[in-house]
């Protein structure tokens, strides 16, 4: 997980996590990119772990100021 960047990840990987983060089922994300997450540690079962949790609020950061 180390060195991976908001901007390292595709559309439907941010799109993933987004839609983690805001609590919806891991039914609606795209498979792969929910399973591309899981490999590389931001996403254990259907959760953000605390380093995705990190990037998300960190792009959020960065996208609204």
């Amino acid at each position: 997980m180390d060195g991976i960047s908001w901007n390292d990840l595709d559309a439907s990987e941010q799109r993933a996590l987004a839609i983690l983060g805001d609590g919806a089922a891991a039914e609606f994300c795209d498979p792969v990119a929910l399973l591309t997450l899981k490999r590389i540690g931001l996403v254990r079962g259907a959760r953000l772990t605390p380093p995705a949790e990190q990037m998300l609020r960190a792009a959020l950061l960065h996208e609204f100021a």
